[in-house]
């Protein structure tokens, strides 16, 4: 694959949204077929694009970008044989080849961690719109879309927005409000017959307490709110199952995994159970991911991803 033919691709993968991997190599020590500058993209799958050296270091490669899209973090990887001094800010492997040599690489994700719905028409929202496209979070146009909705409305249909929110199946709900209007709202919503599993999902204030007093201060604060969430930096809310209301009851069963942990159908990696961000239920069985971007990609093709669950299944025994 081209230059020209790699960067068109990452063009189409962000047109659609699709979180991947941009893998450059920075260094390279013979013997290796590997050279500087030479550049793949990897896909949440383990599809590679392009060229980043033989098959010895593809697997590493393959893994650590995944790694990468899930976490939302670039990474420098190393793989070498040499006995070099540990670099906290290094990811060391070893080099399968008997030849040895040693490769260095710059692995940058493109992670759709997750999609943000902000609702309302004030100046806040517009400026938390801006902050989110400027942060590289992706924004969903209803709340149907996104595992995280920011309510922005300050006064212009707090509750009609509210209970859309809190209706859609967001895993979060922040909103900018003071916590006496807060409690308020809550009290509206139980009237509207929002049961208490819904309400649990409602985080406000948005973000930490700064003093904001401008829109774009306020909006700062909220978006500080939605990337601590992001980032596994704030616990999300108590109750929240991340299912769509409606669906059937959860199970007990967790796909195929070892003791506390199983591995994710959608990029491949394995995740704790206890840790995982988002829980999805599909003919009887309980998905679990670390990021947004593999759960949303999973209820866009969750048969899809069932049959890839099932396939792995078969496989170990």
């Amino acid at each position: 694959m081209s230059d020209d033919e790699l960067l068109e691709l990452a063009r189409e993968l962000n047109g659609r949204g699709e979180p991947y991997a941009l893998v450059t190599v920075v260094r390279a020590v013979a013997p290796t077929s590997a050279y500087l500058g030479a550049q793949a993209i990897v896909r949440p799958d383990g599809t590679l694009h392009g060229w980043i050296g033989g098959g010895c270091a593809k697997e590493v490669v393959i893994a650590a970008a995944q790694g990468a899209i899930a976490r939302g973090e670039p990474k420098l990887v190393r793989i070498s044989n040499d006995r070099l001094q540990p670099e906290d800010d290094v990811e060391q492997h070893t080099m399968a080849c008997a030849s040895n040599g040693t490769v260095e690489l710059f692995i940058q994700p493109y992670s759709v961690r997750s999609a943000l719905c902000v609702l309302g028409s004030t100046p806040a929202a517009a400026e938390a719109r801006f902050l989110a496209e400027r942060l590289r979070i992706r924004l969903a146009d209803t709340p149907e879309e996104a595992p995280v909705v920011l309510v922005a409305t300050q006064g212009q249909g707090d509750e009609a927005a509210l209970e859309a929110a809190l209706r859609s199946g967001a895993g979060t709900v922040l909103m900018i409000a003071s916590r006496r209007k807060a409690e308020r709202l809550r009290e509206i919503m139980r009237g509207r017959g929002i049961d208490e599993t819904l309400l649990a999902r409602l985080q406000a204030p948005a973000g930490p307490d700064a003093g904001a007093k401008t829109p774009g201060e306020i909006a700062l604060v909220a978006i500080v709110g939605v990337l601590a969430l992001l980032r596994g930096r704030a616990a999300a809310p108590p109750g929240t199952a991340h299912a769509v209301p409606g669906a059937g009851a959860p199970s007990a069963l967790p796909a195929t995994g070892a003791g506390d942990r199983f591995v994710n159908p959608v990029c491949g990696m394995a995740v704790s159970i206890a840790d995982a961000v988002h829980v999805e239920h599909h003919e009887g069985l309980s998905y679990y991911f670390c990021c947004d971007g593999c759960w949303l990609e999973f209820r866009k093709e969750p048969d899809k991803y069932a049959a890839i669950e099932e396939a792995r299944r078969r496989s170990v025994g």
